[in-house]
Order: structure tokens, then C-alpha cells, then sequence
């Protein structure tokens, strides 16, 4: 838990505080009275479950929204079958609203089965307009609607609906507040995520986060850091900081500061052994930074650099702000000051105009660069982005084709790339019991590759060398060394 706080001890009798993270708790205390009722009728706690769509973003605030739940008395559920679910959506692609629109229905026949079960929504597909009226208009059963500028205010809209309010709908179009003074569930107890950012500035013309995330806002240093010392205090060893673009990190501050000054900051924590940081845009990537990451002990050798294409007219059709060429001069560059530093991206194949030759050239750089792995996409046409409204939008069978061919060639390359470390010692954060080998451990390199390796529970949440005996494509087999 990120901060306990006795919720018995809280005044209930003068109304809700003003100001925040206070008037939340009061909620959490009006909501626990509520969970006790419901213990007395029914002899069992109320389970919540979340399920999570989209980035790593998303998976942080899951925690903080199932911390928020627990301190209010519910306990995790593993299943839909529960009191209360939430799905916290993402909207990057349209394959991502049609699941969970896909999974309302599964949940509305749940709710025929169990009346007093509540349903919630929220997140980044909550921002878009027409989505909120469609659910208002034919989802009725879904119980509270919020987005992401609100996420630190459900216990107060739950409250709300266990009032009697019908449909709670609350969505914001924007916030300068940030609220991390929460509780929250980690599901590692020896790593975590910290946000350090919030919002894009950039306004690719493919993407939607600026429209549903809103402006860049940036946390105070001295708050981002409070809370990495008492996680490593909670025994936390990895942190991953996070923003849409942590490059760009400080530029909102009364006081400036960049992202490289940050991470020395972090660095200087004692008990802290490893840290990462995603995503990276290209084109705020500074010189500073690279010379951080050259002499940090503690910054993993891995970088999350998302190219989206090779073609330098496409970048510009898509306001990426750099050149193929700058792309790969900065890939040099930090080559040369980091030659061990593990490389991933992301593509998107077909966009609007794309050609065979702009396709090549996407190749050409894969080739080039040599990624550790990438993340490719298929171009998901997103409505009010200025990409929807381009002439030329590529027939969706050209589109697989070359989805195809690219994911042969980053497969292959990936494979020879990740078999540099075959038969070679390395340091690996044990995290999980091996899911498929009894006896075995899942762990990750800094290079954030997968490791299999003999073990038991004892050793998760440490690092430990391991000899990377066989590489297998995306991971190894290991064995364990002293």
C-alpha cells in the first residue's frame, strides 16, 4: 500500500474536505460503511475486479483505482463473477474499444444474474464523446463512466452511485491537478511503476493520446522521488518512470528541469538497483541524457525508441519532427556512448499514403538498427485524429501483406540480435514462478529480455546471475550462478 491511512479515524460528520487527496478518503470511509452493510446481508466481503486494456500507464492507475477499492473494504476478485468491475479501456486502436464494447454484453448477462453487481468504465476510450454517448444511449447497465483526468475520484463516484444515482457519468476534458496521494495495490511487491508525467504535447497525426490524456503536465521532482524512497522503502528494487514522453519531462515546472537531471536525482537513492523509463520520443532525446545513461550503474541498458516508420515523407505526413537519417544518427550516437544498450521501437505499417518504397525504407531501418524486438501495428484509423480525414488510406489487404513481411524480418533479426548473449553471465531480476516449467523462475534481463532458470519462490524480487545457456528467439534458458 502507497500510503495507509486509518479511515476510522476520519470526521464524517462536517461533509466532505475541499481539497485533495483528503476528500477521496472521506469517500473510501462512506464507501466502507456501505461494504459493512453489505457483509452483514450477505456473510462475504465485496469482490472488485479490473481488468486493464492498453499501456503501461494504464496498468499503473489500475493499481491505484484497486488500492482505492481495497481501502475502502472490497477484496481483489480474480473473475468478472464479482460485486463490482471495472474495465480501465484504451483507445490507441480500434480493436481496443471493440473488445471491451465486445465484453459489456458478457458482463450485462452477469448482471441478470446478480442485480446489485456494478459496473464502471473508464480511462482513455471514456474521453471521446460519441463513445460516452453510445453507453449512455444503449449500455444503461453500466453504473459509473469516468476518464482520465478523474481517475483519483472513484470513491467518490461510487459512493454516488451506491447513493442511488443511477448512471454516474463524470468526464473531464482536461485538469491541471495531479493526485497520486492514493493507495495502491502493486502486483509486484519488488518493482513498480512511478508516473512522472502526465499528457503529449506532440500531436502526431496518427494519434489520439493528446485528445484523451490531455496537455503535458509534469509532477514536482521532489514528489516523484518522496514516492521512489518510500516504494525502495516497501522494498522495491526496479522502478519504471512513466510518461507519454518522458524526454520532454520539466518543461511545465514553475522551475525547469529535464529528464536526464531527474534521473540523477533517482539514481542518488540508496536501496534503488535499477532503473527504466518509457517512452522515449526521438526527437527530445538529448545529448544530456545519453551521457546519464553512459555513466549510470543503475539505468538499465535498454531503450524503448519508437520509430513508426522509415520513410522520411511518412514521418512528416505523421509530424513525428525528425528524418529517417536523424533517426539513425541518434541510434548512433547512443550506440557510441552505450555499445551493450539493447534497442526496441514501434512500427506502424499502412499508414494513409504510404507506398511500397516508404514500406522498404521501414525495412531498411530495421535492418539497420538491428532491434532487440519491436512492436508492430497495423495503422488503426482514429477518429478526429487529422490521419482519419487523409486522401489515400491504404486497402487493408496491402496493409497485411506488409505486416506480414515486417514481422518476418524484425523476427529474424530480433533472434540474431538477442543470441549476442548466448553463453555469457548476466544479472537478472527474478520475478515469477515459471507458469509452464515447475521448479523453473521468469526473470528479465536489463535489456528487458525474458529468462527461464531453476529456482523457487525464495529468490524472487532479487537479482541474480544467471548464465544465459540457449537463446530462443525472444528469451533464454538460463542456469543459475553464484
Amino acid at each position: 500500500m502507497y500510503q495507509e491511512i486509518d479511515l476510522d479515524r476520519i470526521d464524517m460528520s462536517s461533509g466532505p474536505p475541499a481539497g485533495e487527496p483528503a476528500r477521496q478518503y472521506y469517500f473510501m470511509a462512506k464507501c466502507r460503511e456501505w461494504v459493512r452493510e453489505f457483509e452483514q446481508r450477505n456473510g462475504r466481503c465485496p469482490l472488485a475486479y479490473i481488468q486493464t486494456f492498453g499501456c503501461q500507464m494504464n496498468s499503473r492507475d489500475s493499481e491505484k483505482l484497486l488500492g482505492i477499492l481495497e481501502q475502502a473494504g472490497f477484496k481483489k476478485g480474480e473473475t468478472e463473477n464479482a460485486d463490482f468491475v471495472l474495465y480501465n479501456t484504451c483507445t490507441v486502436r480500434e480493436n481496443a474499444n471493440l473488445k471491451v464494447y465486445g465484453r459489456l454484453g458478457y458482463l450485462n448477462s452477469l448482471k441478470r444474474k446478480n442485480p446489485h453487481m456494478i459496473i464502471a468504465l473508464c480511462g482513455c476510450m471514456m474521453q471521446e464523446q460519441e463513445v460516452v454517448a453510445r453507453l449512455q444511449k444503449s449500455y444503461r447497465f453500466v453504473d459509473i463512466i469516468f476518464g482520465t483526468h478523474n481517475i483519483f475520484r472513484l470513491a467518490e463516484l461510487l459512493y454516488r452511485r451506491l447513493q442511488g444515482e443511477k448512471q454516474v457519468a463524470e468526464i473531464w476534458e482536461d485538469t491541471s491537478q495531479v493526485v497520486e496521494e492514493l493507495p495502491v495495490d502493486r502486483k509486484y511487491p519488488f518493482k513498480s511503476g512511478v508516473n512522472i508525467m502526465f499528457g503529449c504535447n506532440n500531436f502526431c497525426s496518427y494519434c489520439i493520446v493528446p485528445y484523451v490524456r490531455g496537455r503535458e503536465r509534469s509532477r514536482r521532482p521532489e514528489d516523484i522521488i518522496d514516492e521512489i524512497k518510500r516504494l525502495v522503502a516497501d522494498g522495491v528494487v526496479e522502478v519504471m518512470l512513466l510518461g507519454q514522453n518522458v524526454n520532454s519531462y520539466g518543461k511545465t515546472l514553475t522551475e525547469p528541469l529535464s529528464f536526464a537531471k531527474l534521473l540523477k536525482r533517482v539514481e542518488q537513492i540508496d536501496g534503488l538497483e535499477r532503473i527504466r523509463f518509457m517512452t522515449s520520443h526521438p526527437k527530445d532525446l538529448s545529448d544530456e541524457l545519453i551521457a546519464v545513461m553512459k555513466d549510470s550503474k543503475k539505468i538499465c541498458r535498454h531503450l524503448h525508441l519508437p520509430l513508426q516508420s522509415g520513410s522520411s515523407r511518412i514521418l512528416r505526413q505523421m509530424n513525428r519532427r525528425y528524418t529517417k537519417e536523424q533517426y539513425l544518427e541518434l541510434v548512433d550516437r547512443l550506440r557510441a556512448a552505450v555499445p551493450d544498450i539493447a534497442l526496441t521501437t514501434d512500427i506502424i505499417v499502412g499508414f494513409p499514403g504510404e507506398t511500397e518504397e516508404d514500406f522498404l525504407e521501414t525495412l531498411d531501418v530495421v535492418r539497420k538498427v538491428r532491434y532487440d524486438s519491436a512492436f508492430t501495428f497495423l495503422y488503426s484509423r482514429r477518429t478526429g485524429t487529422p490521419a482519419a480525414a487523409m486522401e489515400e488510406q491504404v486497402p487493408g489487404e496491402v496493409m497485411k501483406d506488409r505486416f506480414d513481411r515486417l514481422l518476418t524480418e524484425v523476427q529474424t533479426m530480433a533472434a540474431e540480435v538477442v543470441r549476442r548473449d548466448e553463453k555469457t553471465v548476466k544479472p537478472v531480476l527474478a520475478e515469477e514462478l515459471d507458469t509452464h516449467e515447475p521448479g523453473y523462475l521468469t526473470g528479465r534481463l536489463e535489456s528487458n529480455t525474458v529468462v527461464h532458470f531453476k529456482g523457487d519462490a525464495s529468490m524472487i524480487g532479487k537479482i541474480v546471475n544467471v548464465s544465459l545457456d540457449e537463446a530462443k528467439g525472444f528469451y533464454f534458458m538460463g542456469s543459475l550462478r553464484e
